[in-house]
């Protein structure tokens, strides 16, 4: 029986594969135009940070205590710690001023910044995502700036290092036609499945004596061929 379930909708699929190909065809040409026309470029731009160890073997707080380098190891904790800073408002304030950027928010500027830190390591990488690639590079370089004198002030510590400086990205980091391309075929495909499956599933119409058969639990002992008439008078004449 299960055989026979997977004939029947292999069948299903075979009559209607014109109807199936037409339809992802159809979101194939969407995606086309999607990709092509309607999804901006977006260009990232990334700095490299590094935790690294202050030459001074000791630093004074503001209060008079010595602090150790030990008291402020560069672990995973600080790190994260750091990490958190970057995307606070001192900081993303004073790269405003600085660059004089009058066309972002602070909350626009903020979500277009990634922070990570990269794993097992002292490193913590800055992403900054606009439309525009130079001002992306810029913004990002600002931040790192920014950042490392904001972390001198607040632990009286110099201990953060640019490893890398962003560059102007030449190529949007957003756009992929072939895979936007993929997505809507994927997706036609799957839309012409469903399709067919519930046009089937509602098409409740005899066709063949096995759906007779199906429906009445009765057998079919003979069936009368379909005889047209009117071919028959013509081939008297």
């Amino acid at each position: 029986m299960e055989e026979l379930d997977l004939k029947e909708l292999f069948n299903i699929f075979w009559n209607k594969k014109t109807e199936i190909i037409l339809i992802t065809l159809i979101f194939a040409v969407v995606g086309v135009i999607y990709s092509f026309c309607f999804v901006k470029p977006e260009y990232k731009s990334k700095t490299t940070l590094v935790l690294a160890t202050s030459n001074d073997s000791k630093k004074t707080s503001t209060n008079g205590e010595a602090i150790t380098q030990t008291e402020l190891t560069l672990n995973s904790k600080l790190v994260s710690t750091y990490s958190e800073i970057i995307k606070r408002k001192t900081v993303l304030n004073q790269v405003m001023n600085n660059l004089n950027i009058k066309d972002l928010t602070e909350e626009q500027l903020k979500n277009s910044i990634k922070v990570s830190a990269v794993s097992d390591t002292e490193l913590i990488e800055i992403a900054v995502v606009n439309e525009n690639a130079s001002y992306a590079c810029r913004i990002a370089n600002e931040i790192a700036k920014v950042f490392s004198e904001k972390v001198t002030q607040i632990y009286n510590i110099n201990n953060i290092y640019i490893l890398d400086e962003a560059e102007v990205e030449q190529n949007p980091y957003n756009i992929n036609h072939a895979k936007d391309i993929l997505i809507f075929v994927f997706i036609g495909l799957v839309v012409a499945v469903v399709k067919v499956l519930i046009s089937n599933m509602l098409d409740n119409t005899i066709k063949t004596e096995q759906d007779i058969e199906k429906n009445t639990g009765l057998l079919v002992l003979a069936q009368i061929p379909e005889f047209n008439i009117n071919n028959r008078k013509e081939g008297r004449k």
